[in-house]
């Protein structure tokens, strides 16, 4: 394009501003360059006609990477990083590292333990309103359960189980030493079973840096590096580690080991549940699989090699499955079906992609996945998870109030579907007591039970009242004195750590902003209670509540804004890792490694390796993630790319 061109351009750009743009967009398009604002107009066009996820999946596609772009060239913000001055070698740490370190070479400290979190949206001031409306009463008149809603066959509990144990891979804030005090204002009290609360301050930091001052530190590492099992640092990893063959610690039940005071030894013990516990125990096993099937072919390799081979496969296996599994029953539309698989295997698919490699280039990682790139890609700012990534993973609403305890000794009813034995209450499965619980269930009976049943649904008034009386846990798993009330402590983390309210969430992420509460919902009911506590101020609902409002998209388990920064970061997850980009290799995970990842799919397949009967006996659905009764589903002849979403 000639310089003469320019104005003419931009002077078209700017009537089209003014004309079809929303105002809130005018300064953030006007500082856009000419390619990015030309994205953005049709973005923001396809958006007013709120239909991108009713378009054909080649055209949902498209829109979603122009998204993507948008967010990522402008939805990521660094906090207290600095590039090194020295350059660290790859070659020297060809394995993942006790506490995440030496992963980027470019600052060794990034994404690892003790780091801290980066920004989606700009820090937002809630000094004057961090108590207003309280968080209490935000609670008890908004979040909290009054009847249970289920999302029918979609999502299941070992789905609500996967995303915990996901977080306790990835994301747990460093406390302060200065305790708060939350209580229940009188018009609420009666509807609070906690009067009052302690808990401890999120630790603010100095950044050192002038744009934003203060930040927070992550104590588990960023990275998609298993954690969950290994632990973040090398006084928790010395502890589930066996030191023969590689192997780490399972009990001769398939469960997690307890030591003398009755607390798992794993990675991550903190405020888990037997759920959790039990695909942590999974996962130990496939560890230990992955040792034994790489000794077989490498019988050469001692203890630590054995390890190091076995982290990096089944950190990726969990990848994996988290991305073209879980996720997809997340998103359950045609367009994320292709969304997810092409982020992984690339829009040309895994046969094209086993055959042929990632073609690298400048359409490699459209064409042939984020996995594989040549190099990692962060954007131009330093890998870390997010402040905003904390608060959309906020699901407790998926969880039930029991257990639907199965009989797996019977014989399969209709749809595989064992009978019901009795309901657990989810109190007796969490923390000290769930490890109790469990070891008499077993793990087999507790699997399958979880399969059988459906979630909770992410929505207003269906917050678990349980939850609102928690006994909560110290790093080590040891039990506090101070029980919380989560629903409330949630509302208050989210302004205390600076994250912007709902309406300001999404005019950062160039989503439409709300004008009326009848912009977020049709539901009457909601409409009324919102507006008791925030009035016709639009401005001030918290985030947390909007997203269980907000209307959702056919398919989606969670809302259109949430579903935003899933879209930055799962893809950031992959690009930004150098052991799921460049050092994606056999060298790397070794021949018998990287097939064992490029071999596996599902979580299915996972538990097939280890519990061979189970499925075939009682699971009748495609996915794990799904309830197992689901009735089998007659498959769409249309070629993915070309279906239109009904």
């Amino acid at each position: 394009m000639t310089t003469e061109g320019l104005p003419s351009l931009k002077a078209i750009l700017t009537y089209l501003l003014r004309r079809f743009v929303h105002p809130d967009f005018h300064s953030a398009v006007a500082k856009m360059t000419i390619i990015d604002a030309f994205l953005f107009l049709i973005v923001h066009y396809v958006d007013k006609l709120g239909i991108w996820h009713r378009l054909p999946v080649v055209f949902g596609l498209l829109y979603l990477a122009a998204r993507r772009h948008l967010n990522q060239q402008y939805n990521l913000i660094n906090v207290g990083v600095t590039p090194a001055g020295v350059r660290s070698n790859p070659i020297d740490f060809p394995y993942r590292t006790d506490d995440g370190t030496f992963n980027d070479p470019f600052n060794e400290a990034t994404g690892s333990q003790g780091t801290f979190f980066g920004r989606n949206v700009p820090p937002f001031n809630h000094d004057d309103k961090r108590v207003k409306p309280d968080p209490m009463v935000v609670a008890a008149k908004l979040l909290s359960r009054k009847t249970f809603k289920d999302t029918g066959k979609q999502f299941n509990m070992l789905a609500v189980s996967w995303i915990q144990f996901m977080i306790h891979d990835w994301v747990d804030h460093l406390e302060d030493t200065q305790q708060i005090e939350l209580t229940a204002p009188a018009e609420v009290a009666s509807q609070c079973p906690l009067k009052s609360f302690k808990f401890y301050k999120t630790k603010e930091v100095p950044t050192g840096f002038y744009e934003i001052k203060t930040g927070h530190l992550n104590i588990r590492t960023a990275w998609w590096d298993g954690s969950v099992l290994y632990g973040s640092n090398s006084e928790r990893l010395g502890k589930v580690r066996t030191y023969q063959d590689g192997k780490l610690k399972i009990a001769d039940n398939g469960l997690l080991p307890l030591d003398q005071d009755g607390i798992a030894i794993s990675g991550d013990v903190r405020n888990s549940w037997a759920g959790v516990s039990t695909l942590q125990a999974l996962f130990i096993k496939e560890h230990n699989l992955v040792c034994d099937a790489i000794k077989n072919d490498q019988p050469e390799l001692g203890d630590e090699e054995l390890y190091r081979y076995a982290r990096l496969v089944t950190s990726a296996v969990i990848a994996k499955i988290h991305t073209i599994d879980w996720t997809v029953e997340l998103l359950n539309t045609d367009i994320l079906l292709a969304g997810m698989r092409s982020n992984w295997y690339g829009l040309l698919g895994k046969e094209f992609k086993d055959k042929y490699g990632h073609l690298g280039g400048p359409l490699g990682s459209f064409l042939s996945g984020l996995v594989g790139l040549q190099k990692p890609v962060n954007h131009g700012v330093p890998y870390s998870l997010t402040e905003e990534f904390v608060s959309v993973y906020r699901l407790h609403q998926l969880l039930p109030d029991t257990l639907q305890l199965r009989d797996t000794s019977a014989a399969p009813g209709p749809n595989k579907s064992p009978p019901l034995i009795k309901e657990i209450p989810m109190k007796k499965l969490i923390g000290l007591e769930g490890e109790r619980t469990i070891q008499d269930i077993g793990f087999e009976k507790q699997f399958v039970s979880m399969g059988h049943q459906a979630s909770g649904s992410l929505e207003l008034f269906n917050y678990p009242e349980w939850l609102r009386d928690l006994v909560v846990h110290d790093v080590d798993g040891r039990e506090r004195p101070d029980h919380v009330d989560l629903a409330a402590l949630e509302i208050y983390r989210d302004r205390e750590r600076k994250v912007a309210r709902y309406n300001e969430f999404r005019r950062s992420l160039f989503l439409l902003p709300i004008s009326k509460w009848e912009d977020l919902t049709d539901d009457k009911e909601a409409i009324q209670a919102i507006r008791e506590l925030y009035g016709d101020d639009v401005e001030s609902l918290d985030l947390l509540v909007g997203l269980m409002a907000e209307k959702k998209i056919k398919g989606f388990a969670i809302s259109e804004t949430a579903f935003v920064i899933f879209l930055i970061m799962a893809s950031r997850r992959l690009e930004g890792d150098r052991f799921f980009t460049m050092n994606y290799n056999e060298e790397t995970y070794s021949k018998k490694g990287l097939e064992w990842v490029n071999t596996t799919e599902t979580l299915k397949d996972v538990i097939d390796r280890h519990y061979p009967e189970m499925t075939n006996k009682w699971m009748n659905s495609v996915s794990a993630f799904s309830v197992w009764d689901s009735p089998v589903q007659t498959p769409n002849p249309t070629p993915l790319y070309l279906r239109i979403p009904s």
